[in-house]
């Protein structure tokens, strides 16, 4: 065991030691190092390069972590709200000079074993990250980056495909070319892939809150992301020239993460910079709007949420414009005010806000955001009545006066600093994207990224300045205490949809009116534009069929056979099973229980996400929760309980279901973190004078702007729609996270203000009863010094439970809905949708080619098909191995009628399709990302114990993954889809706006809100 840690902290030192690495001024395969920094709390090195040549900044961060980090970024103020920096963001993964084939990105997808590919577009850069484990693939990836950023092809086509366009609805039917178009296939509208990602956007009413609020308190930075109004403006050659101005070494930030070596990288990327010559760069950095001379104050208009109180629509929000962000101590103590101030039930600003009815949840823009080079803090909520809108300020100054007379308790303080060293110990897999996400929007507005490291020097410079008295009330004085304030308030309006819909089509008659002319006639104008579609369907129509040899590619053949086990033990300690996991934990115990239950009631199933959500808010009868959430912030890293439900691995059909709880804690902190669990399930206070009224603002708070998050991810709720008509384990996902449980929630939020909701605390109570009773089973990781302490504790609080489990009666066996086809009505601006086919279960050896078929369809067929072609955001194939389920889904879907289609006859396109044993290498590689990729030592085990998938039933299916055939794959794929199809078995859901196509083939459900009894069955 010595050895052990021996060799790993040799290992570590290697990696990190600064001796290893050149001294400062030393030259580097181009680059000078400018400075290091060794951070010991964090176990890593910092270097800041800069490129001789370009100027281009170099941070390296080596870390004994396998996990390899990569990042190129560009300054990019968007210059107006057209969006170009998003739609460059785009097409610079359209196809690059090294690598000239449509969508090198996308199709690099199923040729990495990386575990995190992206782009982003933040408010002022751009940034294009990966990660991998794997030192060729990191090389593969970063030369596929560089090139694509650095010099991307940025074809017109590939402009008017991802940006904007306009052109005939459903080009398909003209594609025959026999007169068999309808004239609604050759209808105008506007196209493109980021043009209806941002409708989608727009659609969801708390982003729109907050993109119009930024656009108030910074003024000078326009949409990066674009706004569909003005997405339309933008030109091509816009485009290439904000390229050419932004996309430049000289503009750039590089980022590297891991243990792989600084040389090697340096060496890649100057090869690449080195061809270009200095330039000026971006270095423009936006403030905020000047507060100084008084307050300010804008009201907008904003959509109607459907599933809320009409009465309770408004958001409004005060903030202030805080000091420079480059001050790391004050921005560090300023966070730390509003963690305060706002963090929790027993917080002053929740409970005079919140708790006083003012509203129903935090605004979107809610708190301390120290991003910008100035920061903002933003007190602001939602759910809030008309009359109630003028009260916010003048309350939160009250409260704020109040906070500062008093003074904030020094254990509060504590329980925050708890929080960060836990945060510091707990090793997670992805900690340096998690790292490269902390740091990078400050390096953009200038903020030293060292800075941003030295947590250890924060903290303490921080506890030196509160030593010396009064440090966080003067701050308080100093920014917070005066009107300097923007007060931004959305109304609702009834009519801002329509409004929407009529101003596109004013717009887009506009357009249309301007190719006309150009044209000479409106005929030549319609052809010139089915003829600019067509040639665009034919270019993407080559998609499939090109040659993909310049592509850098890792190899099945790279891929291990044999995976090392997690090497698990179980025990019983007095009545409940455990199963131990000893690992290094760096002193920290991860703590996980599931209580089966068996024949649970619908109605009490509902019911359980609130009653996880009641726990952690009413108290019990001899602490409150304001003491309870102290407690837990000073001793624990976090206590939860939830719902949990698997199918079998041996047979899907089947389901087991309960309750889950999880908790964090220092070794010598987890007898208190046990308790704490006990007296928040067995001692909640349900009888409490505040019961009801606290119920009624967690279902309101809930309710809220619910919309925007299914807007936010309405494929996944389509999904499971879709799936509970299959298997009885997704019918009971859907009933206590799916369209079914937001029906339930909003309905008892609407209830009236004098209804004082016994049949639902009655229930809750009787959730209460049965949670912790019986025989539990746990998982434990920890280090194997403190397995002996932590069984004591275990079984020592496991004697305070109840003994014997509640029984139910036996129920009946599932009966599923028998519509095929459901449509959800939902104010969105474009569709989301599934459809869904029972397969097999994890154990079947035809499991494996159904995994392999979604990922041969989702990079061969789909995404070329509803993405590329249809304009939607997203679509794609899946299998779920643990769920019996095969399906697919469409994300932000402009053109739901030919999605359908797509889907409906995929299982026949892949039975046809002669696929290579490129293709089926490539789907292979994409399957073993996942399977492959870094855990965090807490979820090590965590398949087994959750999901009863044991280490040889995983080694089974990696075989079985490594050996699919072509022949395999054709036979289920016309098994389980095409035959499926033929037998009705599948089920098809889709959300949006009900249109004429939504026709009486199609059950309705509406999403409208009535008054529900908590007896009554979802």
């Amino acid at each position: 065991m010595l050895r052990g840690t021996t060799a790993r902290s040799a290992v570590h030192r290697a990696v990190t030691e600064l001796s290893h690495f050149p001294k400062p001024g030393d030259k580097l395969h181009g680059f000078t190092l400018l400075r290091t920094k060794h951070v010991p709390e964090l176990e890593l090195t910092a270097l800041h390069l800069q490129h001789d040549k370009t100027g281009a900044e170099h941070l390296h961060i080596a870390r004994d972590d396998s996990n390899n980090v990569f990042s190129i970024g560009f300054k990019t103020n968007p210059p107006d709200d057209t969006g170009v920096p998003h739609i460059l963001e785009h097409t610079t993964l359209c196809g690059s000079e090294k690598y000239p084939i449509r969508d090198p990105f996308f199709k690099m997808l199923p040729r990495t074993l990386s575990n995190f590919m992206n782009a982003f577009t933040a408010s002022d850069h751009t940034f294009y990250p990966f990660a991998t484990t794997n030192a060729q693939d990191f090389k593969n990836l970063m030369s596929v980056y560089l090139d694509a950023t650095l010099r991307p092809l940025l074809k017109q086509s590939d402009f008017t495909q991802e940006g904007w366009r306009i052109g005939p609805e459903n080009p398909q039917a003209l594609v025959a070319g026999d007169g068999a178009a309808k004239p609604e296939d050759k209808k105008l509208v506007f196209k493109g892939v980021v043009y209806n990602e941002m409708k989608g956007q727009m659609s969801d009413a708390g982003y729109l809150f907050y993109i119009r609020f930024q656009d108030h308190i910074f003024p000078d930075i326009n949409n990066s992301g674009g706004d569909p109004q003005k997405i339309t403006d933008l030109t091509y050659e816009q485009l290439k020239q904000f390229h050419a101005e932004h996309y430049h070494p000289s503009n750039a930030k590089v980022f590297t993460y891991g243990d792989m070596p600084l040389a090697d990288h340096l060496k890649e990327i100057d090869a690449q910079l080195g061809a270009f010559e200095k330039i000026r760069g971006d270095v423009a950095v936006h403030r905020p709007i000047d507060l100084s001379s008084g307050p300010r104050e804008v009201r907008l208009l904003g959509p109607v949420d459907p599933l809320v109180d009409q009465n309770k629509q408004y958001k409004t929000s005060v903030s202030w414009v805080l000091g420079d962000t480059t001050n790391i101590v004050e921005s560090f103590s300023l966070a730390l005010i509003s963690a305060l101030l706002m963090d929790g039930y027993g917080s002053p600003l929740y409970k005079g806000l919140i708790d006083s009815g003012l509203g129903t949840d935090w605004s979107p823009n809610a708190g301390f955001d120290g991003s910008g080079r100035l920061g903002i803090f933003s007190i602001g909520l939602t759910g809030v009545q008309e009359s109630d809108v003028p009260k916010l300020k003048a309350q939160v100054q009250d409260i704020l006066r109040s906070v500062r007379e008093k003074g904030f308790d020094r254990s509060k303080i504590d329980g925050y600093l708890h929080q960060l060293e836990l945060g510091l110990k707990h090793k997670t897999a992805n900690f340096g994207m998690s790292l490269l996400h902390r740091l990078k929007p400050k390096w953009f507005t200038g903020i030293d990224p060292f800075d941003s490291l030295a947590w250890n020097d924060t903290v303490a410079a921080f506890e030196t300045e509160f030593a010396k008295g009064g440090y966080l009330e003067g701050l308080m004085d100093k920014y917070l205490l005066n009107d300097n304030t923007l007060i931004f308030t959305m109304a609702p309006s009834a009519n801002f949809g329509q409004s929407l819909v009529q101003e596109e089509e004013t717009r887009l008659k506009d357009k249309i009116s301007q190719v006309v002319e150009s044209a000479g006639s409106e005929e030549e104008a319609q052809a010139a534009l089915e003829a600019r579609e067509l040639k665009l369907l034919a270019e993407q129509g080559k998609s499939n069929t090109e040659d993909l040899s310049c592509l850098p590619s890792v190899h099945v053949q790279d891929i291990p056979r044999q995976k090392e086990p997690v090497v698990l033990r179980n025990e019983t300690a007095g009545r409940v099973k455990i199963q131990w996991r000893e690992a290094p934990t760096n002193g920290l115990t991860y703590f996980r229980a599931i209580n089966t239950l068996e024949n649970l009631p619908d109605e009490l199933r509902t019911l359980i996400p609130l009653f996880t959500d009641a726990i952690m808010r009413l108290g019990t009868r001899d602490m409150t929760m304001e003491q309870l959430e102290d407690l837990i912030k000073l001793k624990t890293g976090g206590v939860s309980v939830g719902y949990h439900s698997t199918p079998l691995p041996t047979d899907f059909t089947r389901a087991t279901e309960g309750l889950v709880f999880t908790g964090m804690a220092l070794d010598r902190n987890v007898p208190i973190m046990f308790d704490l669990l006990r007296k928040l399930v067995l001692d909640t206070n349900f009888d409490s004078p505040n019961a009801a009224q606290q119920i009624r603002q967690l279902l309101q708070a809930s309710a809220d702007g619910v919309v925007n998050d299914i807007a936010s991810s309405g494929h996944s709720f389509a999904r499971r729609a879709a799936e509970a008509g299959l298997t009885w384990d997704a019918s009971l996902k859907e009933q206590v996270g799916g369209l079914s449980q937001v029906k339930l929630i909003t309905s008892l939020a609407n209830r009236p203000e004098s209804d004082s909701l016994g049949d639902v605390i009655a229930k809750l109570k009787q959730i209460q009863q049965f949670a912790l009773a019986g025989n539990l089973r746990a998982a434990i990781t920890c280090h194997s010094e403190s397995i002996g302490e932590n069984s004591k504790a275990l079984s020592d609080i496991m004697a305070s439970f109840p003994a014997q489990p509640v029984t139910f009666p036996p129920r009946q066996a599932p009966q599923f809905s028998r519509d095929i086809k459901a449509f959800y009505p939902l104010p969105y601006q474009v569709y989301y949708g599934a459809l869904a086919v029972p397969t097999v279960s994890y154990t079947s050896p035809k499991g494996a080619p159904l995994q392999v078929l979604s990922q041969l369809l989702t990079h061969k067929h789909l995404h070329h098909e509803i993405r590329e072609k249809g304009g939607a955001y997203g679509g794609g194939a899946y299998s779920r191995a643990i769920d019996g389920v095969f399906g697919f889904y469409s994300y932000r879907d402009p053109n739901p009628l030919n999605t359908m289609t797509i889907m409906r006859n995929a299982g026949q396109w892949a039975v046809n399709k002669e696929w290579s044993d490129r293709d089926l290498e490539d789907a292979k590689i994409s399957i073993f990302q996942g399977v492959d990729a870094p855990r965090a030592v807490n979820e090590e085990g965590m398949g087994n114990f959750l999901y009863g998938v044991t280490e040889e039933m995983k080694q089974t299916r990696r075989e079985q993954l490594l050996d699919v055939t072509k022949d395999r794959v054709r036979e289920v794929a016309q098994k389980y889809i095409v035959e499926a199809l033929d037998k009705k078995s599948e089920r098809l859901v889709f959300l949006g706006e009900k249109r004429n196509w939504v026709d009486s083939s199609w059950a309705i459900n509406e999403m409208n809100i009535s008054e529900t009894n908590a007896d009554e069955e979802e």
